[in-house]
């Protein structure tokens, strides 16, 4: 299986039940499409290297996961394209 490491920025400004709920979505679409979750790392809310749609802060998480299914990353960036929470995605291929 090839391992992915996914890191996405939730709007720091979101209560901490819709917060959870987008965690938990973001999660639920990569098991969906057959990935393996092997960690999951919530950073919290950190200053931004730069500002992102007028804002300074961002609530960070980290997500390691494997997969043999080629359209599951395509999927999450779908998702995470759509969803108006998720300010900033990026997931990057481990050797």
């Amino acid at each position: 299986m090839k391992k992915y490491e996914t890191m996405f920025v939730l709007d720091a400004n979101l209560d901490e039940a819709t917060r959870v709920e987008t965690v938990e979505l973001l999660k639920s679409t990569l098991t969906n499409n057959g990935c393996n979750i092997l960690d999951v790392n919530e950073w919290g809310n950190r200053e931004l290297a730069y500002e992102i749609n007028k804002q300074r802060r961002g609530y960070y998480v980290v997500c390691t996961y494997e997969t043999e299914n080629p359209l599951a990353n395509a999927e999450f960036d779908r998702i995470c394209g759509i969803n108006s929470n998720v300010i900033r995605h990026i997931v990057i291929k481990l050797d």
